[in-house]
């Protein structure tokens, strides 16, 4: 299985990965996300080609050093652009660079990339082509298995099979047709239905390129009975919803020794970063609005919730407020035991 290097050495990081999901996977998030699981694969949201190249680099693309190992996902379909976004993101230090090839929103469609493209496998090969001469870092690929009325078992290996050709160092394939006319993003989530075992198969069929698997797998136990058909899992919502399974990934895939996450250090951990975040200008909320699952399945998780939610947005709100947090969701543990 293809590896990445990290601070940490030479880990599979592809095993287990964080989907990049558009207004969640932010900097802020991912550094929370770090601090449950210290080698999962984590990505950014979708950043398209144009604004790297013409935008505010910093704000779009920095990340803290412990984030490693982390993936830069970009949106685009002009390889001589994706170039140059791709020479840009390897300079910020990503570890892999990620051509998204799978989002059916409308605005994705009209800018000619996301899933529109895997009617176009020879362009989305050509871009592939130009981020690899751009850069030594990975070039990866995020698709679905198909749109709208494509026969999924011909489509989507001809489309495979262009990636492969390009020098794709792994594809990472959502079970889900993506239906681009007709459907809202939101109903694509659901509709079609998952088709897992076609993922399998193309696995099969491509080994030893690293195929890893993306779409509804809703918990760890699902996710490592998809492992002996492909070389890796890739989690979104649920990873996001319910954060503490991320606390088991290092032990279950990774094989690494280490104790279960302790909510107080998590606490500690993310009222530090929240303090230096706050000098540079951040909103309290923007950082706890990816913690609100934290606690869940705990007695007090809604107070937990409450607290991050309410008194994080106040303005002038600081660190003390997570700490408010734990303080409540300890005081209803107390009255439960």
């Amino acid at each position: 299985m293809s590896t990445i290097t990290t601070a940490t050495g030479h880990l599979s990081a592809r095993r287990f990965s964080v989907a990049p999901m558009m207004d969640w996977t932010d900097r802020h998030c991912r550094y929370f996300h770090r601090q449950l699981s210290r080698h999962a694969l984590l990505f950014t949201e979708m950043v398209t080609s144009a604004a790297v190249v013409h935008g505010d680099r910093e704000r779009l693309l920095g990340f803290e050093p412990v984030e490693h190992p982390v993936a830069l996902q970009l949106g685009g379909s002009d390889p001589a652009e994706l170039a140059e976004a791709t020479r840009i993101g390897a300079g910020f230090g990503y570890d892999e660079i990620n051509l998204n090839v799978g989002c059916p929103s409308d605005r994705v469609q009209s800018g000619r990339f996301g899933a529109c493209l895997m009617a176009e496998p020879g362009l989305v090969a050509e871009c592939v082509r130009a981020m690899r001469g751009a850069t030594d870092v990975p070039v990866t690929v995020k698709c679905r298995i198909g749109i709208d009325d494509q026969d999924t078992e011909e489509s989507l290996d001809r489309f495979a099979d262009h990636m492969v050709e390009a020098g794709v160092a792994a594809l990472y394939v959502h079970a889900r047709k993506a239906w681009l006319k007709g459907l809202s993003p939101k109903e694509n989530r659901t509709i079609p239905p998952l088709d897992y075992p076609r993922v399998h198969r193309l696995a099969a069929r491509l080994a030893p390129l690293p195929v890893c698997l993306n779409g509804g797998i809703d918990g760890i136990e699902a996710a490592l009975a998809h492992l002996p058909a492909v070389s890796g899992v890739m989690l979104g919502r649920a990873a996001y919803q319910d954060p503490m399974l991320l606390g088991q990934v290092d032990s279950r895939f990774f094989g690494v020794s280490s104790p279960a996450p302790d909510l107080r250090a998590i606490i500690a951990a993310m009222a530090d970063y929240a303090e230096r975040q706050l000098g540079q200008g951040v909103r309290l909320n923007a950082i706890t609005r990816h913690m609100l699952g934290l606690a869940n399945g705990r007695p007090g998780a809604r107070a937990f919730r409450q607290v991050l939610s309410v008194e994080a947005a106040r303005r002038g709100a600081g660190p003390e407020v997570l700490w408010q947090a734990l303080a409540t969701l300890e005081r209803h543990e107390t009255v439960a035991a």
